[in-house]
């Protein structure tokens, strides 16, 4: 089984088309499952919905305790993009033995065809399956550890930090 903790993100943003403003309502991450037609067994668990630039230590305790105590080697995370290296290095510090991936959106998946979402989401299924126990993230269909990966927030894109 995979297990799949929601903690907010733009991922799951929804759009106020009065104010313009972004919010969080329910979590997309069923649908886009079902309408992937993905057959892995999956348990899906919204710990928060919360912006990842107000997540605090707290939640982040939250975020490891679920890791720690689920039954699934395999751990998928959605996660704020401007946040999730540090909640990545949050996660390694506990060495936990099992594979956690991060992933996020740039766009939210309420967007349609120009969010980033689903590739991403779809992207972190395959790599949680194959990769050795560790903390990653996935992003733009790679992956990278949680210690050498930046968020370029010129391009909008992951990238390897310089060697």
């Amino acid at each position: 089984m995979i297990q799949v903790y929601i903690t907010g993100g733009t991922f799951d943003k929804e759009y106020n088309f009065i104010t313009g403003e972004l919010y969080f309502k329910d979590t997309h991450l069923p649908d886009m499952f079902r309408l992937g037609r993905c057959t892995q067994d999956i348990d899906v668990k919204t710990l928060m919905m919360v912006d990842s630039l107000e997540m605090t230590d707290d939640d982040r305790e939250i975020i490891l305790h679920n890791c720690k105590k689920s039954e699934s080697d395999h751990i998928i995370i959605t996660h704020g993009t401007d946040t999730m290296v540090r909640t990545g290095e949050f996660l390694a510090k506990a060495n936990i033995d099992k594979t956690i991936v991060m992933t996020g959106a740039m766009i939210p998946y309420a967007f349609g065809t120009s969010s980033d979402g689903f590739f991403n989401l779809g992207s972190a299924l395959a790599f949680v399956q194959t990769l050795p126990k560790g903390v990653y993230i996935v992003m733009n269909g790679r992956y990278f550890l949680w210690n050498n990966v930046r968020k370029n927030k010129k391009t909008g894109f992951f990238e390897e930090l310089e060697a």
